[in-house]
This record gives C-alpha cells, structure tokens and sequence, in this order.
C-alpha cells in the first residue's frame, strides 16, 4: 500500500518542482535589471555599505576621475543646468576598453562627522581607449545613470557634506576625487 501511494503522490511532486522551478526562472529573467543597467523598470533600492568591497591591486596608470559635482552640475554634453546629483566623469588613458568598472564613495557630514558608503558596479559601462565617459547617481535611466539612495545623507542632511570617490578597474590602480554638497538640502536646478 505504501508503494502504491509513493507511486500517485511522486509523479504530482514533480509537477509541482517543475513548475516552482519554471516561476523562478521565468521572474529572474523578466524582472528589473541589475543596478546600474539601463532599464525602465523602478530603481534598485540601494543601501549604505560597511566597508569599501573593491580589492584593486594594480597599479599601472591610466584611469582617472574629473568634473566631481554634487551641486551646480550640468550636462557635460550641452553645459545646460541638470538637478543636484553626484555625478563625475571617468577617463581612460590606456590602449585598451576598461571593463568591469566599480565604484565606492563615502559621505561625511561636516556638522555631525556622521558618514555613509555607497558601492557600485557600473554594469554596462566600457571605456574605449583614451575617452571619457560621465556617470550620474540619480536614479536616472539610460546609459551612465545608476542608482542612488533618496535617503542618504547627500539628500537628508542640511550641513556640508564631503563625498568622496573612489573608481577602480582590473589591473589599474585606484582613481579618487573629492565633491562638495553645501548647507542645505534638496536638488535644484541651479
């Protein structure tokens, strides 16, 4: 009796399997995209790190950071005014596409010393030998845009706050730059 029943009840355990298997599938490739990927879909919820997770060991020249902004910025194609935002540009200097880009960056409250650390794998983004490419933390969609937490001390806190930046790529050393958010709070057009 015990055979019989494990006969009827086996086949119908695998149909079930099978189909929690196809419902899985079926919602990791149809869901939102991977941070930092152009989508339409609503931004990734991105929460502060505890220690910067990027373990670059190069040390060759060739990646940079310019234009840091966290205020006054501007499109760098059109110098028209944009909303607050940190946003900067990469550059590379080698003979050669600079993939597997990642970022951490640092917040720090000038009145409270409170801080706050964001990483980012820039998904998408390859760097052509010698160009330049501006990246936008803004929850914006579109080629460069990444996403960026509403709640973070850059959009809450109404003292100074200091951000600094870090960039890395495989076999390069470490890019940084500095960017500066006043008293105040909230993004404008400037």
């Amino acid at each position: 009796m015990k055979t019989l029943t494990l006969k009827k009840i086996l086949p119908l355990a695998l149909v079930v399997i099978a189909a929690l298997a196809a419902i899985l599938i079926w919602q990791g490739t149809s869901g939102a995209g991977a941070p930092g990927t152009s989508s339409t879909a609503p931004a990734a919820t991105v929460l502060p790190v505890t220690k910067n997770p990027i373990t670059a060991t190069g040390t060759a020249p060739g990646l940079t950071i310019s234009k840091a902004k966290a205020e006054d910025n501007t499109d760098p194609q059109t110098n028209a005014a944009v909303p607050d935002r940190l946003q900067f540009t990469l550059s590379n200097s080698t003979a050669a596409p600079l993939g597997g880009l990642e970022v951490y960056y640092t917040m720090k409250d000038a009145g409270t010393g409170q801080t706050e650390s964001y990483y980012q794998k820039l998904d998408g983004l390859t760097l052509a030998p010698d160009t330049s490419a501006t990246v936008y933390f803004d929850n914006g969609t579109g080629p460069g845009h990444y996403p960026e937490n509403k709640y973070s001390l850059y959009r809450t806190s109404t003292n100074e706050v200091k951000i600094s930046v870090e960039a890395a790529a495989p076999g390069l050393a470490p890019a940084t730059a500095t960017a500066t958010k006043a008293k105040g709070t909230g993004e404008k057009i400037d």
